[in-house]
């Protein structure tokens, strides 16, 4: 049976794909061009769903786990909030792109619609991050000061999540990794569409022309992060969660993805995993949606479904 787009996905993705031809791919390895490329593709999706009413953000910050650099925590919440679960969310941008600002529009959203406060974690990025675990690292630090902070911010220090999306999605769970590690507890880690496996670089069976980020992207990205070591048995886990052998003591776990996304299989073999270490999990695997589908076609059944699965995963924390 051949690979097809969901009906309502045709036209929008006609539409990218006609903006594409309009630039030169960026060249595999070329971290700039698919950085800039990321970065543009992330403010067009922002453009097209209007911003959140009644959520107001605050510009937190703090020093990385390393002592290298202050990051910037962002704070999104509504009046109206009552003291109870939280999240910290990790911005996509196959990690060596994306910023806070350009997930504005996305976290507003998911807390106009749960009612529950995120905190937006501004990562260091590949080639800047000052090594293959930074990111984490990063959002790790996140974590600990939300729970250090939780109590000021009238949120239960017992109930935050962590959260996050595409490259943003493996950060997270290296972020829920570290947590196990060093004793700090999570409630629930979300994670959609992640960029878990540093070795997924080869073109495989799923049509190159429905792809909105392919091989030679996702080696970009893995390379400009790892340098000489992707692919080899010297990547940890925190780096690349995909590297994973011992999944006990994780958080229950919600895991989302598209049948028409390079990270499904991935994502497939990381529920498996934590399945079998008996890790409470639910995963979607969504029939002809490419990576990304929700946010360039909101309107869509496939992404209100997955939309809708997400605010309810957000409100059982």
């Amino acid at each position: 049976m051949s690979y097809t787009l969901d009906p309502d996905l045709v036209r929008a993705m006609a539409a990218l794909t006609e903006r594409a031809a309009q630039a030169t791919p960026p060249a595999r390895g070329d971290w700039r061009a698919v950085r800039t490329a990321a970065s543009a593709g992330l403010a067009y999706m922002a453009s097209i769903t209007p911003a959140s009413s009644g959520v107001k953000a605050t510009s937190f910050s703090t020093a990385t786990s390393d002592g290298r650099a202050e990051i910037e925590l962002r704070w999104y919440t509504t009046d109206d909030a009552a003291p109870g679960p939280a999240v910290v969310y990790t911005h996509g941008g196959g990690m060596l792109g994306g910023s806070v600002d350009l997930y504005d529009e996305v976290v507003s959203w998911y807390v106009a619609q749960s009612g529950v406060p995120f905190l937006s974690v501004e990562l260091r990025l590949a080639p800047e991050a000052s090594s293959p675990t930074s990111l984490a690292e990063d959002v790790f630090s996140g974590l600990t000061w939300l729970a250090d902070h939780a109590t000021d911010l009238g949120a239960d220090p017992s109930r935050i999540a962590v959260m996050g999306d595409s490259g943003g999605g493996g950060p997270t769970a290296g972020a829920a990794i570290l947590a196990r590690t060093r004793g700090v507890p999570v409630a629930k880690q979300i994670l959609i569409y992640p960029m878990l496996d540093d070795r997924n670089t080869t073109p495989g069976h799923l049509p190159a022309e429905l792809l909105t980020w392919n091989h030679d992207n996702n080696y970009t990205g893995w390379a400009t992060l790892l340098g000489d070591t992707l692919g080899t048995d010297n990547v940890s886990p925190v780096a690349s969660p995909a590297r994973l052998t011992d999944f006990t003591g994780l958080p229950p776990t919600y895991i989302e993805v598209g049948d028409l996304d390079i990270f499904k299989e991935e994502s497939i073999a990381y529920a498996l995993g934590l399945a079998g270490a008996g890790v409470p999990i639910e995963l979607h695997v969504h029939p002809g949606a490419p990576h990304g589908f929700e946010r360039f076609v909101p309107d869509a059944d496939v992404a209100r479904r997955a939309m809708a699965d997400r605010v309810r995963a957000l409100t059982t924390i």
